[in-house]
């Protein structure tokens, strides 16, 4: 199969394909006399794998470590359980901080929401996030780094 076919076929961009090719997730296929790629019709259900893992919220670490066990002639499942577990771990980890943090931006509003700015508030640049809310758990306690990060700062190049 030529690549425009396969990537008809899976939905996938010629790019994309020769990307995975590079990257050692696809077998290097054969070059047609005109040195086409020529790509075996098994091509298309391991470009599915890789994306259904990729849904799963694996890297293409991860999966090229699957296919490498597979290829080998082994029964990858157990490694992926094993991945699949440790995945399930990050993502509840994830969702508890993102809980925390909807806490966090729940009070500030409702701060903002019943305050109002005064000309003696002192505040640098906004009085709503200059000062932790009385009797939130991070005016007392900020607990893990983790958990109160929050989203990532955007620098702003100088000029």
């Amino acid at each position: 199969m030529k690549i425009g076919d396969v990537a008809d076929v899976t939905g996938v961009t010629a790019k994309t394909i020769r990307f995975y090719e590079e990257a050692g997730l696809l077998p290097a296929p054969a070059r047609t006399s005109s040195g086409y790629r020529d790509y075996d019709p098994d091509v298309v259900e391991r470009l599915r794998f890789i994306h259904r893992g990729q849904a799963a919220g694996l890297t293409l670490a991860q999966v090229r470590q699957i296919l490498a066990v597979h290829d080998a002639g082994d029964q990858p499942c157990g490694h992926v359980r094993d991945i699949l577990e440790a995945r399930l771990e990050q993502v509840r980890s994830q969702l508890a901080e993102l809980t925390l943090l909807e806490g966090h931006l729940r009070t500030l509003l409702e701060r903002a929401e019943h305050g109002q700015p005064t000309e003696h508030d002192n505040s640098a640049v906004c009085w709503i996030l200059e000062n932790e809310p009385i009797g939130s758990k991070s005016a007392t306690n900020p607990g893990p780094r983790s958990a109160r990060r929050g989203p990532r700062s955007i620098r702003i190049a100088a000029s």
